[in-house]
């Protein structure tokens, strides 16, 4: 498995996109807009493949210049368990580390949240309604 940075518009992106789409949009009756995928310029892609195949992804958006939130985190349904979206975790979390962010947060959908708890994330503030379903604000100082 690579672990690496996407470039915004590549086929690699395009994968990440449909991915994104069919485990995280598709399900709720939600697509991308053209405007959201354009604003994806600036921030952070970050997949991980097997070759040509994209098995998870995520991406990293600068709040303030030392805060990024984790947005867009998905894995493969047959291959969620199997360590990949810990190795993904990992890696976002070294390239904030080596840019200088000192903290993650992100809007956790709640039935994960035991996930990245278990990665060292924590829980602030109260439960909110995001994209319709239940999310939870989580934090982590790198």
């Amino acid at each position: 498995m690579a672990l690496k940075i996407i470039e915004h518009g590549s086929d690699d992106y395009r994968r990440m996109v449909k991915l994104r789409d069919d485990i995280l949009r598709k399900p709720l009756g939600l697509n991308f807009s053209e405007q959201e995928l354009e604003d994806e310029k600036k921030h952070i892609l970050i997949g991980a493949f097997e070759d040509d195949d994209i098995l998870a992804c995520c991406m990293l958006v600068e709040e303030d210049p030392s805060t990024v939130r984790l947005r867009q985190m998905a894995v493969l349904n047959d291959l969620q368990g199997k360590g990949i979206g810990r190795a993904l975790m990992n890696f976002a979390e070294n390239i904030a580390r080596d840019r200088g962010y000192k903290c993650i947060s992100m809007h956790a959908r709640k039935n994960v949240t035991g996930f990245y708890e278990k990665m060292g994330y924590v829980v602030s503030g109260n439960e909110f309604i995001e994209i319709t379903i239940p999310h939870l604000q989580m934090d982590k100082q790198l």
